[in-house]
């Protein structure tokens, strides 16, 4: 078989081309149509799940105007980032419901405690925050707090789940005392602090788990059993020593031993 002129196979090519262009330039054509199709406008927003904390007017307001396109071509990545970047929102599922629906199924922060990041005690507050049931840190207005008596948690960033699990341990210890733990604080070195209600504070020392939990159940134990004997409350305490503890009760204290007083001689 003879090979086709030059100009017949330029022409066969320039077909071939164009061809696929004038595809490219339909598809083009037919997805500025989709965008553009009134038919295909989502006509309701269903929202599902915690929804407790915002009115159907905040969605409106603050959603609504930032999500762009039609139930076909809407984003919902982006719808998920717009719902996400809203007040007490953890996570937002979206999914496409046809012909016009999309539905929005969202989480909550479940706020456990007020957070602290800080480094060493007595340095100001790095971040101001809230706690949630997951350890992870998350920013509102601290007056929409509705939730009483949260625990204060301290401690470096990175280090929530650590003071939180700890938190949830001895907790329980100092309410089984008829006690109420306050603030647990965590420092840069991996030193523990504890506060209870009505100011006291005990320094727990460094360490983890179960030791650390034992070393101050045994302490509590017997501080308790010594307020009681002498009918008073836990001042202070440190446990930081090697080989047992220091405990300030409220009201009892040691005072130096007066000298003496020296009668004048006679001369």
């Amino acid at each position: 078989m003879e090979p086709l002129p030059p100009d017949i196979r330029w022409m066969r090519r320039s077909t071939r081309v164009l061809a696929v262009l004038a595809a490219v330039l339909l598809l083009a054509l037919a997805a500025m149509w989709l965008a553009r199709a009134s038919a295909f406008d989502w006509r309701q927003l269903r929202i599902e799940g915690d929804a407790e904390r915002h009115s159907v007017a905040h969605w409106r307001a603050n959603t609504l105007p930032h999500l762009q396109g039609n139930f076909l071509t809407v984003s919902l990545p982006q719808v998920r980032e717009v719902f996400e970047s809203q007040p007490w929102i953890r996570r937002a599922d979206v999914r496409r419901v046809w012909p016009a629906q999309l539905v929005v199924t969202l989480q909550e922060h479940r706020a456990v405690a007020l957070w602290d990041g800080r480094g060493e005690y007595g340095e100001p507050p790095l971040e101001r925050a809230l706690l949630n049931e997951h350890a992870e840190v998350f920013q509102v207005n601290l007056g929409d707090v509705e939730e009483e008596a949260l625990p204060q948690l301290a401690g470096p960033t990175g280090s929530e789940a650590s003071v939180l699990q700890m938190w949830r341990r001895l907790a329980p210890l100092v309410r089984a005392k008829q006690l109420e733990p306050q603030r647990l604080e965590l420092s840069g070195r991996g030193s523990w602090r504890l506060l209870l209600e009505g100011g006291a504070s005990i320094e727990l020392g460094r360490g983890e788990g179960d030791a650390l939990v034992a070393r101050f159940d045994r302490f509590l134990g017997h501080a308790q059993s010594l307020a009681r004997q002498f009918n008073t409350q836990i001042r202070s305490a440190d446990l930081r020593h090697p080989g047992g503890y220091a405990l300030r009760l409220v009201g009892i204290g040691t005072k130096p031993t007066p000298e003496p007083s020296k009668k004048p001689r006679k001369t």
